[in-house]
């Protein structure tokens, strides 16, 4: 007997959002490859027709999953900076928020280092990764500008590798302390870069 279309009673939010809220949780805690589409509908209650009307493949759900990640992202470091008025303290809290990110029960660390070690680096993984990256280096590199560091650019780098080995080591060790590590480590090169931090 065929299965009866669910009303929109039964499912208050969108195609769109149903199939964005499968997908997150099942890219992030399985991997983006071991997941088929299928799985992702069946796991969304919608038709098969609704992934490809909406995002037009796999490549394209995988970019939105990983875009809304992005957004995610922006919002609870945003929210961690806005506790803050010193530049030097702002670059602080960006590991103080990451490492609540990464002591939440279900982490498994960063959708798009984890993502990007699956196979082959291209498409719409390389595509959004980069976006997320370089948002994440720019805000470094700002923050650094704002805190009077000489070499902004070399401090965002440090600052960006310091913040990826955080969420690697959450992936690999099973446990949040990468992040306080990291912010150590964080507060050592302002000292050194922005003698005013100190």
């Amino acid at each position: 007997m065929k299965k009866p279309v669910a009303s929109t009673v039964d499912h208050p939010y969108s195609a769109r959002d149903r199939l964005l809220e499968a997908a997150d949780e099942l890219f992030y805690r399985e991997g983006i490859h071991a997941v088929g589409i299928d799985r992702v509908i069946a796991r969304a209650d919608v038709a098969k027709a609704s992934l490809y009307n909406i995002f037009g493949n796999k490549d394209g759900l995988i970019t939105a999953y990983l875009r809304r990640r992005h957004e995610q992202r922006q919002e609870w470091i945003g929210r961690a900076l806005e506790r803050y008025d010193g530049p030097a303290d702002k670059i602080l809290a960006v590991f103080d928020a990451l490492h609540e990110r990464l002591s939440l029960p279900d982490s498994r660390g960063c959708a798009f280092v984890n993502a990007g070690s699956e196979g082959q680096f291209f498409g719409a993984v390389a595509e959004t990764s980069a976006e997320y990256r370089g948002w994440i280096r720019d805000l470094f590199a700002q923050l650094a500008t704002d805190a009077g560091a000489a070499d902004p650019d070399t401090l965002a780098a440090q600052l960006q590798l310091l913040y990826d080995g955080a969420a690697v080591s959450r992936r690999m060790d099973g446990t949040a302390d990468g992040a306080r590590a990291a912010k150590a480590a964080a507060a050592t090169l302002l000292d050194a870069a922005i003698p005013a931090a100190a």
